[in-house]
């Protein structure tokens, strides 16, 4: 492949790209489905092949992308106008947190843990498990909260209330994740398993190995999900 094919293709390349990603529309970056991931990755291997492949004649990398553009622009018109095609292409939303238990088989669909759902409640400043009402796993990754309504967002200015109050703790804090006693926590807590088990005790809860979730609070007080908790 001499020089000036190489940058010929390059050129090539990066227009019919551009112009292809320019119409399908802005759905490939703004939300990462399934699908669009699928389309994103497909684009870049066609256009990789067109710069660097001399085996592929221009005309036909270039209609390899032409091709592939309007089946993507296609398959997006039969999302828009089927519910079925919708559900088949994209999937459904996935409730992980109602009425305040986490359902252990919702995340294990969607593949989450609790240090993953923790994360991405944070992204929504939500900082404690038992702040959540609803939490739903949303098609593109992202995850919709519904906070309890005595968690809903107010500000002291709005009540002119001073805070007296010391939190025990600054953060609420992970001790138990799938049965399993998180050591560490505890003993940044200053806490032991004695004093687990006293309060799972008072939650009702025998065993450790019934906690799905349990984290203290920032008032030390404990918050506990117990396993299996069911979605209907």
């Amino acid at each position: 492949m001499s020089q000036f094919e190489l940058i010929l293709r390059v050129a090539i390349g990066f227009i019919v790209l551009f112009s292809m990603a320019r119409w399908t529309g802005r759905k490939e970056i703004s939300q990462m489905t399934f699908f669009n991931l699928v389309s994103a990755i497909a684009f870049g291997s066609i256009g990789a092949s067109l710069v660097v492949n001399q085996n592929l004649s221009i005309l036909n990398g270039v209609l390899a992308l032409i091709g592939w553009a309007s089946f993507t622009v296609v398959t997006d018109l039969i999302h828009i106008k089927s519910k079925k095609a919708r559900k088949i292409l994209m999937g459904d939303p996935v409730i992980v947190i109602k009425d305040g238990k986490i359902m252990e088989d919702s995340l294990r669909q969607v593949r989450l843990d609790t240090d993953a759902l923790s994360a991405l409640l944070r992204q929504k400043n939500i900082f404690a498990m038992s702040d959540v009402d609803y939490a739903i796993f949303e098609t593109d990754g992202k995850l919709s909260v519904i906070k309890k309504d005595n968690k809903q967002f107010v500000t002291k200015s709005d009540l002119n209330i001073v805070s007296t109050q010391r939190n025990f703790v600054p953060l609420a804090t992970q001790v138990i994740s799938d049965g399993v006693i998180n050591q560490n926590n505890l003993t940044k807590l200053n806490m032991d398993e004695y004093w687990l088990e006293d309060q799972l005790k008072l939650a009702g809860v025998q065993s450790v190995q019934d906690v799905f979730y349990a984290e203290v609070q920032t008032d030390g007080t404990l918050y506990v999900d117990k396993r299996n908790d069911m979605l209907h």
